[in-house]
């Protein structure tokens, strides 16, 4: 499971999976607006990473961002850390 901690929002943390296929799973956002952060978790599980991103980044709520936008933001850094050279090492 990904830990992501949150900047500007009122959820503090996002935990989630994302399987060898790319697919987001598991999202789950501590704190916040407990009602639509579920209603965002179950409508991106089993959607491609890529999808998400695309669909949730850049939407503003308080702080110029949103829980959707940290979503995104913490799957651009999963994408990343999958691409970096000390991570291919570790495969």
């Amino acid at each position: 499971m990904q830990t992501y901690m949150t900047r500007g929002t009122c959820s503090r943390q996002i935990l989630f999976d994302v399987t060898p296929d790319l697919k987001v799973k598991n999202v789950k956002f501590i704190g916040g607006c407990s009602g639509n952060l579920q209603a965002v978790a179950r409508l991106v599980d089993g959607k491609d990473v890529d999808e998400v991103i695309s669909t949730l980044k850049g939407i503003k709520c308080r702080s110029n961002t949103s829980c959707g936008d940290q979503l995104a933001l913490a799957l651009e850094e999963y994408k990343a850390k999958l691409n970096s050279p000390e991570e291919i090492v570790k495969k």
